[in-house]
This record gives C-alpha cells, structure tokens and sequence, in this order.
C-alpha cells in the first residue's frame, strides 16, 4: 500500500509487469476460497514488506521486550506472515480512527516531503489520472494483494478503464479479520488518494470470495453508509473476533 503509492510517483517509465509473478500455485491463479495461496516472494516483494512493516513497527507495541526484539530484527527478517503480525499489533489498544491515523502517517513518512503535492500536480482527478493509477496499481499492489486487473467502471455515469479488480486479497487472506481490512488498508487508502493525493477512490471489498474492486475517480461514501463497516466478523478464521458480538469489535470501537 505504502509502498505502491510512493512508486507510483517514479514508475511513469517503467514496462509492463506481469502480475502472476510469486504465485506458487499450478494455475498461476490465487487458492479457491478455504485454502491458503502459496506466494514465493522475490527480492522487490521483501523489499516492500521490509521497508513498510520496519515502519509500522514503531507503533506496534511499547513494552520493553518487544522494543528490544524490534531494534534486533532485520530489515530481510520480514515477510508477508511477519507484516499482517505488525498490523495486528498496531490495532492493539486503538480504536478504528487511531488505527487509520496510524496508517495515515505512515504513508507519509514513506513518501518525500511534498509529495502529495507533486502528486496534485501530476495527477489532478482526471480520467486520465485515474485510469494511469489504476494500471500503476496492478503491478505495485501485487505485493501486498495478490494478482489483480484493470476492469472497465463506470463513474459519473462516464465509462472508463479506472477499476482495479483484485481477484483475492492477500491481506485479506492471510489476516482473517474485517477490521484490518476496513482500517488498515480500505479507510486510509481511501482517505490518502481522496484527501492527500486529491484523487478520489472507492474500495469495496467482497468478504464471500475475499476479491476488492478499487475504483478510481469515484468518491468513497461515509463510513456510516459504506457496507463494509457493517460486515460481519469472519469468526471462523479471525484470531482477534468476539464470540459475544456478531460484527468485527474493530469495527465498533
């Protein structure tokens, strides 16, 4: 996430990137729904995940033993299991708002000083902008989400090629829990290109197949009448879910 925004301020000359790259599995397509995806991760991918989780770590916790384990970890010593363990930390003692304020800075602080404003310059909220985001997306999502399409939408009644169909979230996947998704990534990552970048973009995540559609151009609803805020736990594969409660706790704090 992170990681793909700040690229996507360099890659303007980069080629075509394939994005079944890292999938171990024989049809070069993510596991059917109740298996898990194997990913073999390759040097850009770890980079990625070192660079962010190193970043998200410095909120992740403020016991002594788990500050002196961070400053004897790695930056190589982090992979994709390792990552969603750091997001899951940061949600810790945080309610929704601070766990995307927490996201918030950290998009900043991987980016150059004045870069949502280069960013408004380069790309104003355009169908140009949006459609040129949503194949910059494909390849630099691919590390944290998976394999992913450009999809034709239609937003303000003007088709355009500015959708992006994530075909089965990674972090999704390897997370089990709504509120990571609705906090950690949907809320901020909208937010970030809605408010920062000024590039509006909806998500809207499919918890049945675990699949997202990110719409570029489109301006996100409130929380309040977003469907995704009213999802369900996944209790059956969520460690942090609440058997009293039939909606994700991190969702109602």
């Amino acid at each position: 996430m992170a990681a793909a925004i700040g690229a996507s301020l360099q890659a303007i000359h980069l080629k075509r990137v394939t994005t079944r790259c890292g999938i171990m599995e024989p049809t070069g397509e993510p596991a059917p729904m109740g298996q898990k995806t194997k990913y073999n991760d390759g040097l850009p991918e770890r980079v990625f995940m070192g660079l962010f989780a190193r970043k998200m770590d410095k909120f992740g916790g403020s016991k002594k033993k788990d500050h002196e384990e961070k400053n004897k970890r790695g930056f190589w010593d982090y992979d994709y299991e390792s990552f969603v363990e750091v997001s899951k930390r940061v949600m810790q003692g945080r309610n929704r708002l601070q766990q995307q304020e927490v996201v918030r800075e950290v998009l900043l602080s991987m980016l150059p000083p004045g870069a949502p404003e280069q960013f408004r310059k380069l790309f104003p909220p355009t169908k140009w902008a949006a459609e040129f985001n949503a194949a910059l997306t494909v390849p630099f999502f691919h590390w944290l989400v998976g394999p992913s399409e450009v999809i034709e939408v239609e937003v303000n009644g003007v088709k355009q090629r500015s959708g992006v169909r994530i075909k089965k979230c990674r972090y999704l996947e390897n997370s089990g829990c709504v509120g990571m998704c609705v906090n950690m990534c949907k809320i901020p990552t909208q937010d970030f290109f809605t408010n920062e970048f000024g590039l509006p973009l909806t998500m809207n995540p499919n918890f049945e197949d675990m699949s997202c559609e990110m719409i570029y151009g489109q301006a996100p609803p409130a929380f309040e009448d977003d469907p995704a805020t009213k999802q369900p736990c996944l209790a059956d594969i969520c460690s942090m879910s609440n058997p009293s409660s039939p909606l994700c706790p991190k969702l109602q704090a």
